[in-house]
């Protein structure tokens, strides 16, 4: 990604947030990814840690209508989802979509209460809904309505060793083009 695609991505995610009532912690910590795809506008996430703490963690994203986090699982890390503003789809997964065709059922938390899912299955949540998702379950997720913002409170989070993806190809964090100066430091800026 080019810095200055990352500045952009900042400041529109950025006035979302201040339109929706969202205000930004001081000096909160960015991070801003196309998952090493290179193309932010189909495969992109912009988070925010608000907490990181030894037992649990908490984030502020943001996503447009068109970009997909993509499909992936964490061993260790139990987190719910919550569609903050606008609508959310989660797409769900007993095992690896890619190496799977598999209609196994599984449950989970749907604000609160136990669903049966079947691979594959997609749960669409409304602003104020949430998903828990335990480990092991493979997830992706995109928004229905234009922008969205998805919270994120979970066990302590590891991104550089908890997170596995369904593509070999991905990357946890974009390479970044320096084509002009950082808005903020981002979370894999040396």
């Amino acid at each position: 990604m080019k810095r200055s695609e990352i500045n952009r991505a900042i400041m529109k995610s950025g006035v979302f947030f201040i339109n929706n009532g969202w205000a930004m912690p001081p000096q909160p910590k960015w991070d801003v990814t196309d998952f090493g795809l290179g193309d932010f506008e189909k495969f992109g996430l912009i988070l925010i840690n608000l907490a990181e703490e030894v037992e649990y963690c908490e984030k502020l994203m943001y996503a447009a209508k068109g970009q997909t986090t993509p499909s992936h699982t964490h061993k260790k890390k139990k987190e719910d989802i919550i569609c903050r503003t606008g609508e959310l789809v989660v797409q769900l997964w007993a095992n690896d979509p890619a190496n799977n065709d598999s209609m196994d059922t599984f449950e989970m938390k749907v604000n609160g209460s136990f669903q049966t899912i079947t691979s594959d299955d997609k749960i669409t949540l409304k602003a104020g809904e949430r998903i828990t998702i335990e480990p092991g379950v493979w997830h992706a997720f995109w928004p229905e309505s234009d922008e969205c913002i998805i919270g994120e409170v979970s066990t302590a989070n590891d991104d550089l060793n908890d997170n596995f993806f369904s593509n070999p190809d991905i990357g946890r964090y974009a390479h970044i083009d320096e084509d002009e100066s950082p808005l903020v430091k981002l979370l894999s800026d040396k």
